[in-house]
């Protein structure tokens, strides 16, 4: 059993770390977070605002702070951005304060399920394929180390994932209240 106060889901856009994630809090009684939603919140403009007019370093600046204030709580069930993963400070942070599950998705089906989106910034280029190629080549190695568990989620529905996650969870994770 491995003790966190919190879950927290990475992986990359379209992995369903959101839909899987709002399932698992409400099995296990987590409140769910999602820091894209929070970020919104907060700010009062979409991610693709915030990207064009005050730049991905501003948006990762407003993640990171987003991320670590949702750490400092208890029974969250906290799905992350794709790029989260990306500063150092954030991974440390997330693998002190979470048990941390790995949706793992390819590109192939990644572009399957966000073929109609136009809201993700890193995405509004014309070879989406390349795109998400790059960074799942920079992220992956990132996923996989701070990764507890890792379930792919390629070919399976997200009340699949759930049912399977659930009992890997019940078996790997034991929910503690260790402080921040």
């Amino acid at each position: 059993m491995n003790p966190a106060p919190n879950l927290v889901m990475i992986g990359p856009m379209g992995a369903g770390k959101s839909s899987i994630g709002r399932r698992l809090a409400k099995h296990f009684n987590l409140h769910f977070a999602d820091t894209d939603h929070v970020i919104v919140e907060r700010v009062g403009t979409s991610i693709p605002n915030i990207f064009e007019y005050s730049g991905e370093s501003e948006f990762r600046r407003m993640e990171r702070e987003v991320l670590h204030d949702l750490l400092d709580h208890e029974n969250q069930l906290i799905a992350t951005g794709g790029g989260t993963i990306l500063d150092p400070n954030n991974r440390r942070r997330i693998h002190e304060r979470g048990f941390v599950v790995f949706l793992k998705i390819n590109v192939d089906t990644q572009l399957e399920r966000l073929v109609h989106d136009r809201y993700r910034p890193l995405l509004q280029q014309p070879d989406r394929t390349q795109v998400l190629r790059d960074l799942s080549a920079t992220r992956q190695p990132l996923y996989h180390e701070i990764a507890d568990i890792t379930m792919t989620t390629d070919h399976i529905s997200p009340n699949a994932a759930t049912t399977q996650l659930v009992l890997h969870l019940a078996a790997h994770w034991q929910r503690s209240s260790n402080t921040a």
